[in-house]
């Protein structure tokens, strides 16, 4: 062969290569581009019509949970009718029994035998049930101005601002001396009456002007209004007083003991021309908490074990003995455990359940706001339409390499879209994920983007909500 044909035979092979390589790397580069389209544009119609059955169930369900307490009671009946038993230490763990198990009223894990035994590990999806909001003191109740009042404290972090001349509605439990639990709950009904923060009008505000954006309302400030008409004998303060006695049987110290929260009276709404979104209050983090409840509803036989492990107290740091970080969840693998082997179970057996566990953690992220959209990394930034978020955070936080390639494979496969999320410079937000992985558990955080996260009217998308519960359903039956 001479040079010539040589240098020929090299120039076809290196335009083949070059053709070929550039032809792959459009294959990549077209994937990629449809994994930005909105996730509205890849559904069928009967995938559209399923996208808003879940939203108008969705709605539903956020509505009649406010807080834990609520959540707590409300899943509890939807679980029973769904087929699942309370877990006792006489349950016989066959595969696809169903059992649901409380933690002090706050917490609640629903559970689904899988085929393999809890050695082989389980599949976990964590959430909480907690959203920010304000809460009664120990002792609210005082008069000002002719006027009765509640002092309130916040409960999660919030833009005071936010939380005025808004209707409120007040409900929690009252827990007695002699044992009873009185229930209450003002506000949702539109015959009832509804509380209030209220703002100053901008004719006399004044000398708050040059306060800055999170304390133009400082959280001392954020008393309520309960009543205002008094008697010819009796103080406003001592007609609230008196008509707690009345209606709920409970004296004024009595609060003390009390778990009394405000939250919006508002109801869930579509927003838009086209509905395709839903304002709510909780959509942190009810809406992986909701889209868990109606993924493990779903399973039948797994092959794992699974459960939906719904928390409180993520507001607040995970504390107390109904947060994550609390020895719940491995108590209750551990009696799970021990159900299944009686006395051949150890410790050694519990860490290799906790070993071989995998775990979604669960939570809402900040989504690309229209007006300020300066604040994201628009590369790695969330958007409302898109699917749900894989969270990449950095600094230790992130799943490692092989879960998050293990994760993208059961998305791909069942066809659910995914983006990532990474916060641009510092910001701030955590879940339970940290707490999890505390006990050697394989965690992936990811979630949906909502607007105005902590506001008392948050957005999400409904085809994110819709995805996420699929997501955590796929995420069940992957093997």
């Amino acid at each position: 062969m001479n040079i010539k044909t040589t240098l020929s035979s090299i120039a076809i092979i290196t335009a083949v290569a070059f053709s070929s390589g550039s032809h792959a790397f459009e294959k990549v580069k077209s994937a990629e581009k449809k994994k930005q389209v909105s996730s509205w544009l890849s559904l069928s119609k009967k995938e559209l019509s399923a996208v808003e059955a879940y939203g108008e169930e969705y709605k539903d369900y956020i509505y009649k949970t406010p807080t834990e307490l609520t959540f707590v009671t409300e899943t509890i009946k939807r679980a029973e009718k769904a087929g699942f038993k309370r877990l006792t230490e006489k349950s016989k763990l066959k595969a696809g029994a169903r059992f649901y198990d409380v933690n002090r009223d706050r917490t609640i894990s629903l559970i689904v035998i899988g085929k393999k035994g809890l050695e082989q590990g389980t599949r976990i999806v964590g959430a909480h049930i907690d959203s920010p909001r304000l809460e009664l003191k120990g002792r609210p109740v005082y008069e000002k101005q002719k006027f009765a009042m509640f002092q309130t404290y916040v409960h999660g972090g919030i833009k005071t601002y936010q939380w005025v001349n808004i209707p409120l509605a007040l409900v929690g439990r009252v827990d007695k001396k002699d044992g009873s639990v009185v229930n209450i709950s003002v506000g949702f009904d539109e015959n009832d009456p509804i509380f209030m923060v209220p703002d100053l009008a901008p004719h006399v505000d004044h000398p708050n002007r040059s306060r800055t954006s999170r304390n133009v309302i400082s959280k001392e400030e954020l008393d309520v209004i309960v009543a205002a008409k008094p008697d010819f004998d009796k103080k406003v303060k001592d007609i609230v007083v008196s008509y707690l006695e009345k209606e709920y049987g409970i004296t004024e110290a009595d609060l003390v003991s009390s778990e009394l929260a405000l939250v919006p009276a508002t109801k869930p709404r579509d927003v838009g021309l086209d509905r395709s979104l839903i304002a709510a209050y909780g959509h942190d983090d009810k809406a992986s908490s909701i889209a868990a409840v109606k993924a493990i509803f779903e399973q039948k036989t797994p092959e794992y074990t699974s459960i939906a492990y719904l928390v409180d107290n993520e507001e607040v740091g995970n504390i107390n003995n109904t947060g994550a970080s609390s020895t719940y969840l491995v108590d209750l693998l551990s009696g799970m455990l021990y159900n299944e082997k009686a006395d051949n179970y150890n410790d050694y057996l519990l860490r290799k359940v906790l070993r071989n566990t995998k775990v979604i953690s669960a939570d809402v992220n900040p989504g690309v706001n229209p007006t300020w959209s300066n604040v994201w990394e628009l590369g790695n930034a969330p958007r409302l339409g898109n699917g749900i978020n894989l969270k990449l955070y950095g600094g230790g936080f992130n799943a490692n390499s092989e879960y998050m390639a293990w994760t993208r494979n059961y998305l791909d496969n069942n066809k659910i879209k995914w983006q990532t999320s990474t916060y641009k410079g510092k910001a701030s937000g955590g879940t339970i994920g940290s707490d999890l992985s505390n006990d050697n558990m394989e965690v992936i955080d990811f979630g949906v983007p909502i607007l105005s996260i902590h506001s008392p009217y948050a957005v999400g998308s409904k085809v994110d909500l819709y995805s996420l519960y699929k997501a955590m359903s796929a995420f069940y039956r992957q093997k």
